[in-house]
């Protein structure tokens, strides 16, 4: 083993993105100067992590523009923008010490793909035993699919597009499809994940003309799906953005018909909460509500494919890069 990763009762093995598509596993304190006492602080063995594929790719790929260097932060990151960075925000794992109602209880944590760490008690959320912990790793996402469902305000009886079927669109059209009444579309070029939608339940859609939606998502992350949901969207209707470009330029034709159909093209974001709900809800709770929506069993599918945690160096840009077939992808510890 190389110095830098052998590791003591201090320390553990973190992922590190060190340069544009390049990444280590680098020895890393447990507890980084994290404020509290040691009763307030929680030891947590980590069982799985997820990757998230869209954002982490970014971030390897050093596209965080240095203006969100801040803002883009992960709770617990360490290092800077573009590199090197310790990134992640999906971890389950099981509690080893620390206040005794949590002691071994498997948590989620928006921490990095680390094997072990400690956080204040307050930074993780117990799993209902309902929810196995393989499944646990979708917390982020579901997170971030409830805050777009409440952006959007979606209605009994809408017609609703997702553009984009990823984990976070397929979660949007999953969750919108409950409500009584709307018909949900999930919108995607590429037809691998018809047989994904399907399985959720939703109906499919992978060539399209323009249409009168009361309501669209744009989840894909490409300028491309920005137009289709533009163009899938009715007089007077919402676009939720949703997709975070990084660097990249994105066109969008609000000339034409865009002001006469008075369409309102509206962002989405999770690091904070929507307005109407700030004085009632935290991310705590918001947390608490995304680990309860998991318990389905249909939502396995969104798990694309899993690896070794001490092979991170060797798959994750081939993770990363394969957008075609990776959803979630599960770090097994």
């Amino acid at each position: 083993m190389e110095p830098e990763t052998e590791v003591t009762s201090e320390t553990t093995l973190a992922w590190w993105a060190t340069g544009p598509g390049q990444g280590t596993l680098l020895r890393t304190e447990i507890n980084s100067g994290l404020p509290g006492n040691s009763d307030e602080l929680v030891t947590v063995e980590t069982v799985y992590s997820g990757i998230s594929r869209g954002t982490e790719a970014l971030v390897l790929g050093g596209q965080v523009p240095e203006t969100e260097f801040e803002r883009m932060r992960a709770p617990f990151q360490e290092g800077r923008f573009p590199f090197p960075v310790k990134y992640g925000y999906a971890n389950v794992g099981r509690v080893t010490s620390g206040p005794r109602h949590l002691q071994g209880r498997l948590v989620f944590c928006l921490f990095p793909h680390q094997q072990r760490y400690q956080v204040p008690a307050s930074a993780v959320t117990v799993i209902p035993e309902s929810v196995p912990a393989e499944r646990a790793v979708l917390a982020a996402n579901m997170e971030t699919a409830v805050n777009g469902l409440w952006d959007g305000a979606p209605g009994v009886g809408d017609r609703i597009a997702v553009v984009g079927s990823g984990v976070v669109g397929l979660l949007v059209a999953w969750l919108a499809s409950k409500i009584p009444g709307t018909r949900v579309t999930a919108v995607d070029i590429n037809e691998d994940r018809r047989a994904i939608a399907e399985a959720l339940g939703l109906s499919f859609e992978s060539s399209f003309a323009p249409d009168d939606h009361d309501l669209v998502y744009h989840t894909s992350g490409h300028p491309s799906g920005l137009e289709t949901a533009l163009a899938l969207a009715g007089p007077e209707a919402v676009i939720v953005e949703m997709s975070w470009y990084g660097s990249q330029p994105v066109p969008a034709t609000l000339g034409g018909a865009f002001h006469s159909r008075r369409l309102t093209l509206r962002s989405s974001q999770v690091g904070q909460l929507p307005p109407l709900r700030r004085s009632r809800w935290d991310h705590s709770r918001r947390m608490r509500l995304a680990l309860e929506l998991l318990d389905d069993g249909r939502l396995d599918c969104l798990i694309s494919g899993e690896s070794r945690f001490t092979d991170m160096p060797e798959k994750m840009a081939s993770v990363l890069a394969d957008a075609n077939r990776t959803l979630c992808h599960r770090i097994v510890y």
